[in-house]
């Protein structure tokens, strides 16, 4: 008897269970969105989802391929509930368009994230809300970091990035790690920009533990934890070990760039700068903000605002560039065509001289069009960064409510079969006419292409991140004739496989494995 009271009593708590859940469903869907919301104004359509967790289990392993299915059924604004947090999916160029420009300041924010403002420490620039330190930061990075005389005042350095390189190809043997190699020269350039000549010997010194550094640190930021959108299950995230990655992650990174910020500030109390204001790198340009804000009575720019917004850069300036670089060796190993053309052009502008320069880069107009033709299929960050909506307003004549998470899927608008012919396909020469294909901004007029966002929150970084892609693209392509190995067999494989990997970018699943035969210029 005593057993079978206990069975019915795990039963029926077990079925009430059950009931309350699917009572709190309901609850939570009436509360966040249905086809009309309480004041009867029309919200997106929303797809069937799970009870608590709404749709976060249907987004799968690559969320921009399958929001782009979804939105295929459910049309180019979605409202998806992600656990607790309603969240508005544009996937056409013109709903991105109200998104980032025709309503830009009311999508100007950014929703807080547990992963960023753990490792950022909420005073960076890219992951911040909407308000005055963003305001002010993105200012010092406009002006101070990414100007047009500040990126040129950097060229020494990614020309010398860029020869090691070719260097380091020469020196690897018959099979290239083409993946390395351009994670160690996107490392290299921003490592020169931020901490100067020190960058080099913390290079030397710390290389692999920085290399683990930035690596971890891209992919935590690119991790969704659940603690974000079922905070309940936030316990979750402890039990997969994130809560203690990004606590180890943080505090080397701590430690590193205190050293860093300490090794300034005594060379500065030493007055040892040399080469003018232009030879300061982003350490030097934050704390000469930093302490003139001391001398004006306020403190904006504290240790952890310079340790956020160097983050930033390097988040950025690393993982994005190699990223991009890497789509780009291998859509050009697939299309041998495009490979030849763009290779003729390189070594044509080129001529007589020995290696390639930034004064050739404006005479490449098919490279260009090489790497935007990437950016379009590849997108560096597919879903870009999540806005928060700051009132009430709309898209496409739907209602979208104030703190509203939105994400534009610039992956899908770059492959929408509507506005872009042979969407899936690597086709440069659809740039080639494009009077603006020196521009990579498109997406300041023309919102079917934007890899880079727009409005407010695009990325500033536009003109510092090109001339590194161009510059490593061509000098690859210039001094090599590059193919794929043989396979296990001993035979040719005909295509290189594209499959993606999930993170805060989207790389090449496999690690880039190339042969590379050294060109001669024939005399």
């Amino acid at each position: 008897m005593d057993v079978v009271v206990v069975v019915v009593s795990s039963s029926s708590v077990a079925l009430l269970f059950i009931l309350l859940l699917s009572l709190l469903f309901f609850a939570t869907s009436r509360k966040q969105g249905s086809p009309s919301g309480r004041d009867g104004r029309r919200l997106p359509p929303s797809p069937p989802g799970l009870p608590l967790l709404g749709h976060l289990p249907l987004l799968g392993p690559l969320p921009h391929r399958k929001l782009r299915s979804m939105a295929e059924s459910y049309g180019p604004v979605m409202l998806l509930h992600l656990g607790r947090v309603p969240t508005v999916v544009a996937s056409s160029a013109a709903a991105a368009q109200e998104v980032m420009k025709t309503r830009d300041l009311a999508f100007a924010s950014r929703p807080r994230v547990r992963m960023a403002e753990r490792l950022l420490g909420g005073r960076d620039v890219g992951f911040v809300p909407y308000g005055e330190h963003w305001r002010q930061a993105r200012r010092v990075c406009v002006l101070h970091l990414l100007s047009q005389r500040r990126v040129h005042a950097f060229r020494h350095g990614r020309e010398q990035e860029a020869a090691a390189m070719v260097g380091r190809v020469r020196g690897a043997g018959a099979v290239v790690n083409v993946s390395a190699l351009l994670i160690s020269y996107s490392n290299g350039v921003i490592c020169r920009a931020a901490f100067g000549d020190d960058g080099t010997r913390y290079r030397l010194h710390d290389g692999e533990r920085l290399a683990k550094l930035f690596a971890d640190l891209d992919a935590l930021l690119g991790t969704v934890t659940m603690g974000d959108f079922v905070p309940w299950l936030a316990w979750v995230d402890t039990l997969m070990g994130l809560d203690a990655k990004a606590t180890q992650t943080a505090m080397e990174m701590d430690a590193f760039l205190e050293r860093v910020i300490a090794d300034h500030r005594h060379r500065r109390r030493g007055d040892h700068r040399e080469g003018g204001e232009d030879q300061r790198d982003f350490v030097d340009v934050l704390l000469d903000v930093n302490e003139a804000e001391e001398e004006a009575g306020g403190v904006l720019f504290d240790s952890v605002a310079i340790k956020g917004i160097l983050l930033d850069m390097f988040a950025a300036a690393t993982d994005a560039t190699y990223t991009t670089l890497v789509w780009a060796m291998a859509e050009l190993i697939n299309h041998p065509h495009e490979m030849r053309r763009v290779q003729a052009e390189i070594r044509a502008a080129v001529g007589d001289d020995d290696h390639v320069t930034e004064d050739h880069l404006g005479e490449l107009r098919y490279l260009r069009c090489v790497i935007k033709e990437t950016f379009r299929l590849h997108t560096p960050l597919p879903l870009l960064l999540p806005r928060e909506t700051t009132e009430d307003t709309e898209v496409m004549g739907y209602h979208v409510p104030a703190r509203s998470r939105v994400v534009v899927n610039a992956w899908a608008i770059a492959r929408d079969p509507v506005t872009w012919d042979r969407a899936e396909e690597f086709v440069p020469e659809r740039f080639a006419d494009d009077k603006l294909s020196a521009d990579y901004l498109l997406g300041q007029q023309d919102f079917r292409f934007a890899p880079f966002g727009a409005g407010r929150r695009g990325c500033p970084a536009v003109g510092f991140a090109v001339p590194t892609m161009e510059l490593a693209l061509a000098t690859l392509l210039y001094h090599f004739d590059w193919e794929l190995p043989p396979g296990p067999s001993g035979g040719m494989p005909e295509q290189l496989e594209m499959d993606e990997v999930n993170g805060l970018t989207v790389p090449l699943k496999a690690t880039l494995q190339l042969v590379a035969k050294p060109w001669c210029h024939a005399p």
